[in-house]
């Protein structure tokens, strides 16, 4: 019986078993940013501490970037706190850092793939739950803690339990207008927003093979959401390709190499897992969450449950949901009235993403009283866009183009709803409070879908826009 990809990395990173039953594992990526590093950093100072192997630790500034206005000071004294924390800290111990001044500043899950520090093989941890984006290009990646942050800057490893695997089959074809944020809203929506719990998720079959590289960081990006510790896609020729080339890649023989260890750390033919699942995606519609949690979702032409239809455990919540959104049971998703449409974040902030909602938005406006926002995940890919002219689309649409940044994913900046807005977003939570208002409330979609809701002003079904 063969080995899965997961536990050949873990193995190859593995420098013992710790007493607690725990393993301790080299890693091989560190990525941070300005919120969840800075005590990090202290504790480190408190205890005499220096950063183990700095070239092997990125740093990026994202969650509380202004992406209207970039001045500094920023306008926010917290704000501009952070990023000095960050600047100071990478100074002192010898860390890279691409700060605003730089042409490569961006979302961390966004410009770790796109800069090629994320590899095959890799073992890649920071400072946030969606570093399982990184997944997409064969590497095991988890979200840590403050003082995992701490252990990583000073040891280059971590203490993790080996988690099980499970195998995520997605059979059948892709309709038009349905992407890869549809098919993570399927997989959580029929797991569960905790069935991942104590899993890895391996993502194979048809379809996402069938995947570009960046829809493929989409669904790993938001296995989190479904509770699972990681998630991750065997490389492939797509992924070789997307890889060769870019800055931090390697070059001539040492590529060569390279290619020979990732192909042979993808999931062997007969590798076993502790579970292994099929979805097909024949009929899959775009879907739009109504709720709370990313679980809470239905096809664009569905209505919503009922609450009695749901197990007794998810009851509470959905009554929850239910009282916060303002909805009713079994009525129509389909021209839910919005109020703000987010087109970006680390899940769907890349080029393709704004290439898809470009095209919906192309010749058409924004409706009267939505404020629709386009918000690059990078420098680079609002460089890319520029060039090829989707800012102009965006902006002759009513759309406002910003700079990169989270913006309105979590609304650690300027960009929130306000009161009980309702806002069409491309980002990974709906959680309450999650855009900046704790009565705000958040229908997650593709950009397509996004897109197509700033112009209709409500809910509509992009694949009639196409």
């Amino acid at each position: 019986m063969g080995e899965n990809l997961f536990n050949k990395v873990w193995e190859l990173h593995k420098v013992k078993t710790l007493p607690s039953g725990q393993d301790q594992l080299f890693i091989g990526l560190h990525l941070i940013h300005e919120v969840t590093s800075p005590q990090a950093f202290q504790m480190l100072r408190e205890r005499g501490l220096k950063v183990l192997y700095p070239e092997r630790t990125f740093a990026t500034v994202d969650h509380i970037v202004p992406t209207d206005d970039l001045g500094r000071p920023f306008k926010d004294p917290l704000a501009e706190e952070m990023i000095e924390e960050l600047e100071k800290n990478t100074a002192e111990f010898g860390i890279k850092f691409f700060n605003l001044d730089t042409e490569y500043q961006g979302i961390v899950h966004i410009i770790g793939p796109e800069l090629g520090l994320t590899q095959p093989g890799m073992t890649i941890v920071c400072g946030d739950s969606h570093t399982s984006t990184h997944g997409a290009l064969g590497a095991i990646a988890f979200g840590i803690g403050t003082s995992q942050i701490r252990d990583v800057l000073a040891t280059q490893t971590l203490s993790m339990s080996r988690p099980k695997v499970r195998r995520i089959n997605i059979t059948g074809k892709l309709q038009n207008g349905v992407y890869a944020k549809d098919i993570i809203l399927m997989i959580i929506n029929k797991l569960g927003v905790n069935g991942g719990i104590g899993y890895a998720y391996e993502y194979g079959g048809p379809v996402i093979e069938s995947l570009d590289i960046e829809g493929r960081l989409t669904v790993c990006n938001m296995s989190i959401e479904g509770g699972a510790r990681a998630g991750y896609i065997n490389p492939d020729e797509k992924t070789f390709d997307y890889i060769r080339g870019r800055m931090f890649a390697p070059r001539g023989d040492d590529f060569v190499k390279a290619l020979k260890f990732w192909r042979e750390i993808a999931s062997d033919g007969d590798a076993s897992y502790d579970d292994v699942v099929e979805m097909d995606a024949d009929n899959l519609e775009p879907m739009v969450t109504w709720g709370i949690n990313p679980g809470q979702s239905v096809p664009v032409s569905g209505k919503l449950p009922r609450i009695e239809d749901f197990p007794e455990e998810e009851r509470g919540t959905a009554e929850r949901a239910y009282r916060h959104m303002g909805f009713k049971e079994g009525e129509p998703i389909m021209g839910t009235k919005i109020d703000v449409a987010f087109i970006g974040s680390c899940t769907n902030g890349r080029l393709s993403d704004l290439r898809e909602a470009a095209k919906i938005a192309r010749g058409r406006r924004v409706a009267k009283g939505v404020k629709a926002l386009v918000v690059p995940g990078s420098k680079r890919v609002a460089r890319q866009a520029e060039e090829e002219g989707l800012d102009k689309i965006f902006r002759e649409a009513g759309f406002q183009w910003r700079n990169a940044g989270c913006s309105m994913c979590l609304a650690m900046n300027p960009d929130k709803l306000e009161g009980r807005q309702i806002s069409a977003s491309s980002s990974n939570r709906n959680f309450i409070g999650r855009q900046g208002s704790p009565t705000g409330r958040t229908l997650l979609m593709s950009p397509a879908m996004v897109a197509a809701a700033a112009i209709e002003g409500a809910v509509t079904d992009v694949r009639e826009m196409i």
